[in-house]
């Protein structure tokens, strides 16, 4: 495995003081310090991946994921990283529960209004709505990505590999679909609990709508942001395992335009720090 070269670009901001960087196979990996400098740098090269396409086309698309592991990233991108042109970019979010409206404290359209939207004052957000017809919303939604083509997509790995809600059991690397509906399985339910957004896992919805893995990775630059040594295993299965469903996240490995950002925590697992 070996490094990128100094300078390539969109993720040449990625590369500072303690950071190291390989190759696995097309993906790029970076292992920063902690969590602080992971955000930091994460939020760089979403910047300017961002300027970029507005000084191309005079607007750039860009979805975000949701969750605890993404606030340190949000954070320094929505308040700490000049030069944003927020004025020229579309948000678009990946999921969200069925049955759950906007303003549910647990929604994922709750969280991205309150943490970009309302403070950093986009041009346009695009929501998933939880409580309309789950099929013709992911029609509906679908639609709006074809229309709006992703320049950026930045998104996490669940504790059980998941990308978005493609959990393994429902995860599809060729997903005829753009959006659907997803049975969510017992981790990923779990999951939302341990990160204090619902009380017991029989409050969380069995239910939502994602982003499928295609349209995510069809993005014309992803950054996976996955800091926190509660992500170590589904890391090294996804670096170090095979590329299989059985851990989605693994399907990064055969895609170029990827750059996965870890923090020491995170890629404890590996035996590389």
């Amino acid at each position: 495995m070996s490094g990128p070269s100094p300078g390539t670009s969109p993720y040449s901001a990625a590369m500072r003081a303690g950071t190291e960087a390989r190759v696995v196979e097309q993906l790029k990996v970076y292992v920063h310090p902690n969590g602080a400098t992971l955000g930091r740098a994460a939020a760089d090269a979403a910047a300017e991946t961002l300027r970029r396409a507005v000084s191309a086309r005079g607007v750039a698309h860009a979805m975000f994921a949701t969750g605890n592991s993404q606030l340190e990233f949000i954070d320094a991108l929505v308040h700490d990283t000049p030069g944003v042109p927020w004025s020229d970019i579309v948000v678009f979010h990946m999921d969200e529960y069925v049955g759950v409206g906007p303003d549910h404290q647990a929604g994922f359209q709750r969280w991205i209004r309150e943490r970009i939207v309302n403070q950093a004052k986009p041009r346009d957000a695009h929501y998933i709505d939880g409580l309309a017809d789950p099929g013709t919303e992911c029609d509906r939604y679908a639609g709006l990505l074809a229309d709006h083509p992703l320049d950026l997509c930045c998104l996490g790995i669940g504790e059980n590999g998941h990308l978005a809600f493609n959990d393994p059991p429902v995860a599809d690397f060729a997903d005829p679909l753009d959006v659907k509906v997803v049975d969510l399985d017992a981790a990923c339910r779990q999951q939302q609990v341990n990160e204090g957004h619902f009380a017991t896992v029989g409050d969380v919805p069995q239910e939502a709508v994602t982003v499928t893995i295609p349209a995510l990775l069809r993005a014309s630059s992803v950054l996976a942001i996955v800091p926190e040594p509660r992500k170590a295993e589904p890391v090294r299965a996804s670096l170090l395992g095979p590329v299989s469903t059985a851990c989605p996240a693994s399907f990064l490995r055969t895609q170029s335009q990827v750059a996965l950002h870890l923090d020491s925590g995170s890629a404890s697992a590996l035996g590389w720090v």
